[in-house]
């Protein structure tokens, strides 16, 4: 009896795939090759696989030499219907897609082993998926960028100063204070050039636009047009490491004309160590950034508050600098890795919309600590969000309450850095005219203030607990169970 159930066991598994709900599931085969690995059972003989193989119409196959294991080459765009079907067979083992490997991508630039950001961020992991494309432009609307810097020179595709007229008419790259430079250099600097450091979008281009003047400090109406500009002359990336303290229909048209054409607005959260709201980091629009430190935990100079995003690094960040190279901290520097990102994004699919490459940001970063609290979302990953491995699971966001509230009218102050040239000279804000100085960051005082939450208790983020695979019961087992207890399938 028992020869004869095994003989109608192997005649009529090929035919009979019954879908197995406890397998391993297998959800995303967006990264999947053509190929599916296929290990048998020992007990299925030759001519039953060869069967297997001509139901399934494989193109062919190829025995590895792991006993009783298959590679399978397929239709283009069957796989996931046949490692579906597949794991229903009662004479399989398992099945696998058959994943590609890749050499991993590691800069020569030699000051890469000091840019504690890149690595936080995994952007090495990124960088093994994509470089990003050359077409891509990111307009840094700060001080300027250096034009004769070796590791900027080549990225720079255009530049404009809108500090001097309306026009803002065409000018050589140039930043006599620096801060525009050193933001540039994280999200572009020119990668794998055995030249000083890397930057987070490897390929990507700059625009320099300089809206602040050589103090570090601009009107609305220049950071307005300097937005205006970049979006008209082509920017997929509009990065604004720069913060204000009033909010303006100015500034907020130009922002949601930004976002209208289709561009992604990155902007700095501020450096005052409160939850009071920086504009334009505040409207809805812009992606807003605050820093956090090599341990992953809140900058103190950082704002914060669910009005903020992401968190990026931006505590003791290497970059270029007026003909050299230097450390910078403040949320001016967190906010490059993210434009830098956004850039590998629009590069690595050219047909997304700016509100896919946001929601990729804001859904793979990483759940740090305060989490919920001080960011909505997270520390940005760019592994995580251009697909490192077969599936990118965005990583879950747990709100914690009570959420902070909103100062009305909050006032601004320069944040702290280490010792560092350049340095920002911040502009006091005007008390009697509605015209506001933009303060951009960071400032060389290295006096953070210590942040004081006296309403507010934050609660540890959860860590969710698995889902176990159900368990087969008696009244769910096949009826050949009663011939092959032993079977997995059976236990």
């Amino acid at each position: 009896m028992r020869k004869f159930a095994l003989l109608v066991l192997l005649i009529l598994a090929p035919i009979f795939f019954v879908k197995n709900s406890y397998a391993y599931p297998i959800d995303d085969y967006s990264y999947l090759a053509e190929r599916i690995i296929v290990k048998f059972h020992s007990i299925a003989p030759e001519i039953i696989r060869e069967q297997v193989f001509n139901k399934l119409e494989v193109l062919g196959h190829r025995e590895l030499r792991v006993k009783d294991t298959y590679v399978l080459q397929l239709q283009k765009g069957m796989t996931a219907q046949l490692v579906d079907r597949m794991q229903g067979n009662l004479l399989v083992d398992y099945v696998e897609p058959d994943y590609k490997a890749y050499a991993l991508e590691m800069p020569n630039d030699p000051e890469f082993s000091n840019q504690w950001g890149l690595e936080k961020v995994n952007a090495v992991g990124a960088w093994d998926i994509t470089h990003g494309a050359e077409d891509v432009d990111i307009a840094i609307v700060d001080t300027g960028i250096d034009g004769s810097h070796p590791d900027l020179s080549e990225k720079i595709a255009s530049s404009v100063n809108c500090t001097l007229n309306s026009s803002c008419p065409l000018s050589a790259a140039v930043d006599i204070n620096g801060h525009g430079s050193h933001v540039a250099g994280i999200a572009s600097a020119v990668t794998n050039n055995g030249i000083g450091v890397a930057g987070t979008s490897w390929n990507g281009r700059l625009m320099s636009i300089k809206v602040l003047d050589d103090s570090g400090s601009g009107y609305y109406s220049w950071v307005a047009d300097g937005i205006y500009w970049a979006v008209d002359n082509g920017a997929e990336v509009i990065n604004l490491s720069l913060a204000g303290r009033y909010s303006s229909r100015t500034l907020r048209d130009a922002i949601n004309y930004a976002w209208g054409k289709g561009v992604v607005i990155v902007a700095a959260a501020g450096n005052q160590g409160s939850n009071q709201r920086s504009y334009p980091a505040y409207y809805s629009e812009a992606i807003a950034v605050a820093a956090t430190d090599q341990n992953d935990q809140k900058a103190d100079f950082s704002n914060y508050g669910l009005w903020v995003d992401v968190a990026a690094p931006g505590v003791s960040i290497l970059s270029t600098a007026n003909g050299s190279y230097q450390y910078a901290s403040g949320t001016s520097m967190s906010t490059p890795f993210v434009s830098g990102l956004a850039a590998l994004l629009f590069g690595q699919n050219p047909g997304w919309t700016n509100d896919q490459v946001r929601n990729r940001i804001e859904t793979t970063a990483d759940t740090i600590s305060g989490t919920g609290f001080y960011w909505e979302y997270g520390r940005i990953n760019a592994c995580n969000a251009v697909g490192c491995g077969p599936l990118a699971t965005p990583t879950p966001t747990v709100t914690l309450t009570p959420t902070p509230t909103m100062t009305a009218t909050p006032t601004l102050t320069p944040s702290p850095t280490a010792t560092l040239t350049p340095t920002l000279t911040p502009t006091p804000s005007p008390t009697t005219t509605p015209t506001a100085i933009l303060t951009p960051t960071p400032t060389s005082t290295p006096t953070p203030s210590p942040i004081t939450t006296p309403t507010f208790t934050l609660t540890p983020t959860p860590t969710p607990t698995p889902i176990p695979l159900p368990t087969p019961t008696s009244r769910n087992k096949p009826w050949w169970c009663r011939f092959f207890p032993s079977h997995p399938i059976c236990k």
